[in-house]
């Protein structure tokens, strides 16, 4: 098996965002906002990795601004269903540096 290759369940490797990447973390915004202290000056998309499963996983390192960072994990449902995204979890006081790992 290659490199390239995903093992089915596994996440992806961290790339760049796409502007599709963006809209999706865009729709869980204010799921975040409605946490206690949680009043980002921005919410953009630094990395993403995905996981597949019965739908989409999204695991975003984000920048708060001032050079604060967040990781958020999205789930986005398969095509037809009834659901939106919904923010899982999410970890604070991140680094840029810190890896994008699963959680």
């Amino acid at each position: 098996m290659s490199e390239e290759q995903e093992l089915v369940g596994g996440i992806s490797k961290p790339r760049e965002p796409t502007e599709e990447d963006q809209a999706i973390l865009d729709k869980v915004k204010e799921q975040y906002e409605k946490q206690p202290g949680m009043n980002p000056g921005e919410f953009k998309a630094i990395l993403v990795s995905t996981q597949v499963v019965a739908g989409t996983n999204y695991f975003f390192k984000v920048d708060t601004g001032e050079d604060t960072y967040i990781q958020v994990r999205v789930f986005v449902p398969l095509p037809g269903s009834d659901e939106g995204s919904t923010l899982v979890s999410f970890q604070a006081d991140k680094t840029k540096e810190d890896e994008l790992e699963y959680f």
